[in-house]
C-alpha cells in the first residue's frame, strides 16, 4: 500500500514547503470565486480546503493531483439546485452539502467496484481534447480577470467570449498593466530561475501596490472581506424525495471529475514516471467529497489549474495541500484582513500562465503529423468539451475511444504463415499472397481475440486465403490460435459461418498452440469438437502435408 506523502524526501522538503504556500496564495481567492459562481458564501470555498483536502491528500495516489471546487463543478452546482432552493438560504446551502455527499458514495461505489479502469478506455488523443478543451474554457475565465472586464466565469464558453469581447470597452488600464507585469514575470522568472516562487512573489508584489496606490478605488477588482472563523462539522438534513432529487446532478458532477481527474492524474504521471491508481484516486475522491459536505463546503473535484501551477513550481508531492489546509485554517482564525487586497489580476495572471501547457498544442500537432485520424478523435473530443460541455465532452470521448478501439479491433493481423526451410526456425514469417503454407496445408494467424468486431472479417480473411490457390489443393485449413485470447458469441458464430464453408468443399479444420486458459472457451461455445489440436505449427504441417518436411 503506497504511504502517505509518496516522494517526499529531505531534498525536496524545502521546496514542497514553498510551493504550498504558493498554493496557498493562488486557491484561497479561487476558492471564494468558485463558491460565488456555486451561489454559496465564500467560506464554503475556504471550507474546501481544509479537512477534505487534508483526507483527499492521504488517501489519493497521484502525487500531483490538487483535489478542490473547480469553474465546472461551482457552475453545475449552481445549474442544478438553483431550481429547487434559492441561492444564498439555508435550504440552498445544505442541498450543496447532500449532494456532495452523494457524489462522495458514488465515488466509493465506483473504487469498490473497481471502475477505475475507465480511465484506461481514454487514450491519448482523446485526454489532449478532453483536457485541452477544459483549459481554454478556464483560460477566458483568467484573460477576463486580467482584464478587468466583468463576464459570467460559471457560464458556457461561447457565453464567456461574447461577454469577454462585448466587455473590451470597459477594460481597466490598472488591472490589464498589473497582469501584464505579472505575466512576464512570471514567464521570465519561470524560464530562467524555475526555484523562485514567482507566483507567491507576485501576488505580494501586486497586493502591496493595490494597497499603497489605492488601485481599488481605480476600478481593480480585489477580493474584498472574508469572513472569520473554522469550519464546523454538520450534516445536511432533508427528506428522502430530496435526496432522489439530487442523484441525478451528482451523477454528471462524478462524471465530470471521474474523467478530468483520472485523465489529469495519468498524464501527469506519465509525465513525471511515477505510477498511479485508479481506483484509489476515486475512493480519495469519494472520502473527500463525503468531508466537504459534512464541514460546509460543496462538491469537490480535480482542479487543472492548480495541478499545473504546482507542476510549474516543482512540486511532486501532496504536501502542498497540506500546507494549504494548515494555511487556510490560520488564515480563517486570525487572518482574513490579509485577502482583502488581493488583485484578481494578479490572479488570472498566475493561473493563465500555468494552464497554457494543457492546451496541448505541440501534442495536436503532432497527431496532426503522425495519424490524422487520432488528430480528428482529439480535435472533436476538444470541441465538444469546449462548445458543448464537460459532460458532453465525456460522453464524446467514450464513444470516440469505442470508436477507436472497434476500428482498430476490425482490422486486427491476420497472415498465412510461411514454412522456412530451416526446422529450428519459428513460423512468424507471413507468406506470399496466393501461396499456402505447405503441400495441402494453409496455416491463418489471427492475432487478436475473436469477437463481433473482426469475426467476420477473419473469416473472409481465411476464405480470402483459400480461394486464393488453385481450386481442390487445400485439404486442411490451421487456425494459429496462440494470440487468441478469447472468443465472444458473435465471433463464434462467424466462426461457425466459416467451418460449414470449408466442409462444403471438403476441407478440414484444425487448430495449433491453443492456449490453455482458452482452450474451456472454445469447448463451450462447440468450436474444438473432435477437431485437432497441434502444439506446433510445424507438428501440423508435418502431421498434414502431402509431403512432410524432414525434422
Amino acid at each position: 500500500m503506497q504511504r502517505p506523502l509518496a516522494g517526499l524526501n529531505g531534498k525536496n522538503l524545502v521546496r514542497e514547503l514553498t510551493a504550498g504556500v504558493t498554493l496557498l496564495a493562488i486557491a484561497i481567492p479561487l476558492n471564494i470565486g468558485y463558491a460565488q459562481i456555486a451561489g454559496l458564501p465564500a467560506t464554503a470555498g475556504l471550507y474546501a480546503l481544509i479537512v477534505p483536502t487534508v483526507v483527499y491528500a492521504l488517501v489519493v495516489s497521484s502525487r500531483q493531483l490538487i483535489v478542490s471546487p473547480d469553474a465546472a463543478a461551482a457552475a453545475l452546482v449552481a445549474s442544478s439546485i438553483g431550481g429547487l432552493a434559492t441561492a444564498g438560504s439555508d435550504d440552498y446551502a445544505t442541498l450543496a452539502l447532500a449532494q456532495a455527499i452523494i457524489c462522495g458514495i458514488l465515488f466509493v461505489l465506483m473504487s469498490v467496484f473497481k471502475l477505475g479502469f475507465i480511465a484506461n478506455f481514454l487514450s491519448k488523443p482523446i485526454l489532449v481534447g478532453f483536457v485541452g478543451g477544459l483549459a481554454l474554457d478556464i483560460l477566458v475565465s483568467q484573460i477576463a480577470k486580467m482584464l478587468g472586464v466583468k463576464i459570467d466565469s460559471g457560464g458556457e464558453f461561447v457565453d464567456k467570449v461574447v461577454g469577454l469581447v462585448s466587455g473590451i470597452g470597459t477594460l481597466n488600464p490598472w488591472s490589464l498593466l498589473i497582469a501584464t507585469i505579472s505575466v512576464a514575470v512570471l514567464i521570465v522568472g519561470q524560464r530562467f530561475v524555475k526555484l523562485v516562487p514567482w507566483a507567491l512573489i507576485v501576488l505580494v508584489v501586486a497586493t502591496v501596490t493595490v494597497v499603497i496606490a489605492d488601485l481599488d478605488d481605480a476600478g481593480v477588482d480585489v477580493l474584498g472581506e472574508v469572513p472569520a472563523g473554522p469550519p464546523a462539522l454538520t450534516w445536511p438534513v432533508i427528506d428522502w424525495t430530496t435526496w432522489l432529487l439530487l442523484v441525478p446532478s451528482a451523477i454528471a458532477l462524478t462524471m465530470v471529475t471521474t474523467a478530468e481527474g483520472l485523465l489529469v492524474s495519468r498524464a501527469y504521471g506519465e509525465k513525471r514516471n511515477y505510477a498511479v491508481r485508479p481506483n484509489r484516486d476515486l475512493l480519495a475522491f469519494g472520502v473527500g467529497n463525503i468531508a466537504a459536505g459534512a464541514s460546509g463546503s460543496f462538491t469537490m473535484g480535480s482542479s487543472t489549474s492548480r495541478t499545473a501551477a504546482m507542476d510549474q513550481a516543482g512540486s511532486r508531492t501532496q504536501l502542498p495541500s497540506l500546507v494549504l489546509a494548515v494555511g487556510t485554517l490560520l488564515l480563517l482564525l486570525f487572518g482574513t484582513a490579509l485577502l482583502a487586497d488581493i488583485p484578481s489580476p494578479a490572479i488570472g495572471a498566475i493561473v493563465g500562465v500555468a494552464i497554457l501547457p494543457l492546451l496541448g498544442i505541440t501534442d495536436f500537432r503532432m497527431l496532426w503529423r503522425v495519424d490524422r485520424f487520432e488528430f480528428t478523435i482529439a480535435a472533436v473530443c476538444f470541441l465538444v468539451t469546449l462548445f458543448v460541455g464537460s459532460i458532453a465532452g465525456i460522453v464524446v470521448a467514450f464513444v470516440l475511444a469505442l470508436i477507436n478501439l472497434a476500428k482498430r479491433a476490425a482490422n486486427p493481423p491476420i497472415d498465412v504463415l510461411a514454412a522456412g526451410d530451416s526446422p529450428a526456425e519459428s513460423l512468424l514469417g507471413e507468406a506470399p499472397a496466393g501461396t499456402m503454407t505447405a503441400p495441402g496445408v494453409i496455416v491463418v494467424r489471427l492475432a487478436a481475440p475473436l469477437f463481433f468486431a473482426n469475426g467476420s472479417v477473419f473469416a473472409d480473411a481465411v476464405k480470402k486465403a483459400v480461394a486464393a490457390v488453385p481450386d481442390g489443393t487445400v485439404q486442411h485449413v490451421v487456425i494459429d490460435m496462440e494470440a487468441v485470447t478469447d472468443v465472444d458469441v458473435t465471433g463464434a458464430e462467424s466462426f461457425t459461418a466459416l467451418v460449414a464453408w470449408l466442409d462444403a468443399r471438403s476441407i478440414e479444420l484444425g487448430f495449433s498452440r491453443v492456449r490453455s486458459d482458452a482452450r474451456d472457451r472454445l469447448a463451450d461455445l462447440g468450436l474444438l469438437g473432435d477437431r485437432r489440436i497441434f502444439d506446433t505449427n510445424r507438428a501440423a504441417i508435418v502431421a498434414l502435408s502431402s509431403t512432410p518436411q524432414e525434422l
